[in-house]
């Protein structure tokens, strides 16, 4: 008879992904993780085989829940202009400090190392440009791209802040976004 299991692999994906934003993916290893959750390392061995497979595992969780918190976002929001700045400003608010949003672009390296989590991360940049351009349906002659056009400003936004971080991030986020809507929308209205 087997043992039932103590933790679930959704619990132990919560405590990779805990020590992979604590100590950067070097850092995972089943007997830290064993430390974390309460499992024993081999138990984490039979579930999960190998280092490799385990953070790719815990990376894809943590993509489950990105595209779930994006899902839900993007359906709460209104399909306005401002709401797609409301939508990338609410995103924003999961980096946290300069510290954190560091250590997320150690995560972001392995999501780019393996092609599966780079999949997924098109997968999600595709819903959440889509999302955006949603949200621009009722401006006459919206700009060609303009949910990637706006996802991209996002993201170049959150890199400038992170050189200098003096003030929060989603108020960066949000005055960048702001700018970036009314030169589309006068540049749109402009054109004949």
């Amino acid at each position: 008879m087997t043992r039932p299991k103590t933790r679930s692999n959704e619990q132990v994906l919560e405590a990779a992904l805990r020590l992979i934003h604590e100590y950067g993916p070097e850092a995972l290893t089943f007997e830290r993780l064993a430390k974390a959750c309460g499992l024993s390392g081999a138990t984490l061995v039979q579930r999960f085989r190998n280092k490799a497979q385990l953070k790719q595992r815990t990376l894809l969780h943590a993509w489950d829940g990105l595209d779930d918190r994006t899902g839900a976002l993007a359906a709460s929001m209104p399909k306005t202009p401002v709401g797609a700045v409301k939508l990338l400003v609410a995103l924003s608010q999961g980096y946290g400090g300069i510290q954190a949003y560091a250590e997320g672009l150690l995560v972001l390296r392995e999501d780019l190392r393996d092609p599966v989590l780079r999949a997924r991360g098109a997968a999600w940049k595709a819903f959440l440009c889509a999302a955006l351009a949603a949200c621009f349906a009722e401006i006459d002659d919206p700009p060609q791209d303009v949910g990637l056009l706006m996802a991209s400003h996002w993201q170049g936004s959150l890199l400038w802040w992170s050189f200098d971080p003096t003030i929060e991030v989603a108020v960066y986020v949000e005055d960048s976004l702001n700018r970036f809507i009314a030169t589309v929308t006068t540049q749109t209205a402009r054109e004949p």
